[in-house]
């Protein structure tokens, strides 16, 4: 058996172990003592913002359909024979997938026969088959799921905001894509981004629960076909710091007016990686709970007035070459909202976050990454994030703990440009415009 490397919380004494496979994979193994389930994701560093890379060989820049990564997902899961999920029913695991902006992972959890659904895995994710029959059939599919995305009105305010704040990068597209893009995709396009992008030194196989290294590794070693080194880039976008426009506005069937506040943060790159540390993540995330959580004045008073309802809240989150503020929800009045949270957060920036809100903040920020831990699915997201994110397992939450109040002030003060901001709103469609 291989060495393994073993990784232990600084605060709480949890470990995981971590495998660097001969064949180029990046193992985590995550052992629950007592616990009757398992979770495994195999993904890759590969998402809906790689519509262009620069190639190893020519430096030549290769652009590509918004939306492959999606189509890709779907595709993977059939072969000659039957789907994957036909062969998960066999073994009783409950199977998934799904691709984000940054990555495209494949999952099951489990009660029983982990060696067996993992086999699964690791078999069907390297064996990709398409033919022109299948992708075309495929499209018809994915554009239909498209058409019902353009329909739903948390989608359209989520999705113009990204359109709204972002002139260039590629996370302004959907995920999905958009119909006429993905009509461009062919099995030989599908072929040449599988071999490129799902290469095992660009992805991570993570597994928690009730499994040991042993086992895992004994699959590993018998089922994972060696790779070459990854070479190739994502290529550079050249994003201008300030918003693509200030507002977006539409009219769709809701009974009260959806809104989102974004703020674009800068976010440079270094091989593909976001180059947000460790403490300025966790910065984020205390001060996502000092802005937005239900113990804040500003929460109390919007809720008394009627300007929101438990729908609002806010959240922070980034990757390659991009990092946003969402505030939002359910509003009558979002314009009110919007400049109550300008005149809180400008407040705060002001007077400064008092030593008692700050620790308020922490303990439940850290608390809530603590309860990660009890279940299998947080245990094995946080390791394959933060692969990905070049840190290891428990570097955020150590992050936390460690976390100073200079790092919460630095983000409030530069963190919130006017001029990195965009609002998007979901109208009600008023008598007369149907």
């Amino acid at each position: 058996m291989s060495e393994w490397k073993e990784i232990q919380c600084r605060h709480t004494g949890e470990k995981c172990y971590f495998l660097q496979h001969a064949s180029g994979l990046p193992i985590y193994v995550w052992p629950k003592a007592g616990y009757a389930s398992a979770y495994a994701v195999f993904a890759a560093k590969y998402g809906s913002i790689d519509t262009a890379y620069v190639c190893a060989d020519t430096n030549e820049v290769i652009e590509l359909p918004a939306g492959i990564a999606h189509y890709l997902e779907h595709k993977l899961f059939e072969n000659e024979d039957c789907d994957a999920f036909e062969r998960y029913a066999k073994t009783g695991a409950s199977a998934n997938a799904y691709t984000s902006f940054d990555q495209t992972a494949y999952l099951f959890s489990c009660t029983r026969g982990l060696s067996e659904s993992l086999e699964i895995l690791l078999d069907f994710v390297q064996k990709p088959y398409f033919t022109e029959k299948t992708v075309e059939k495929e499209r018809g599919i994915i554009g239909q799921e498209i058409r019902m995305c353009e329909d739903s009105p948390a989608r359209a305010v989520f999705c113009n905001l990204l359109e709204g704040l972002y002139h260039t990068h590629p996370v302004r597209i959907d995920i999905a894509g958009t119909v006429e893009s993905i009509a461009e995709i062919t099995p030989e396009l599908l072929y040449g981004c599988y071999h490129r992008f799902y290469n095992l030194h660009n992805m991570v196989l993570s597994v928690a629960g009730n499994v040991t290294c042993e086992q895992v590794e004994e699959l590993a070693d018998r089922l994972l076909v060696p790779t070459q080194p990854y070479t190739h880039k994502r290529a550079p976008v050249n994003e201008p710091p300030t918003a693509y426009r200030a507002r977006t506005e539409v009219s769709m069937p809701v009974s009260e007016t959806l809104f989102y506040l974004g703020y674009k943060v800068p976010q440079s790159t270094e091989n593909g990686l976001s180059e947000a540390s460790a403490e300025e993540l966790a910065a984020a995330a205390v001060l996502q709970e000092l802005l937005g959580g239900r113990a804040n004045p500003l929460y109390a008073r919007l809720m008394s007035e009627g300007l929101i309802n438990a729908s609002f809240g806010i959240e922070y989150f980034d990757g390659p070459g991009y990092g946003v503020w969402i505030i939002g929800g359910e509003s009558k009045d979002p314009d009110a909202v919007c400049e109550a949270f300008r005149k809180e957060r400008e407040r705060m920036d002001r007077e400064g976050v008092s030593a008692e809100e700050f620790d308020t903040a922490k303990k439940a920020v850290y608390g809530q990454m603590i309860s990660h831990l009890d279940n299998v699915e947080g245990c094995g997201d946080m390791a394959v994030d933060a692969h990905f994110s070049g840190r290891k397992p428990f570097d955020l939450l150590d992050a936390v703990a460690n976390l100073e109040r200079k790092a919460v002030q630095k983000r409030l003060r530069e963190d919130f440009s006017e001029a990195a901001a965009s609002v998007s709103i979901v109208n009600p469609i008023m008598r007369g415009e149907e």
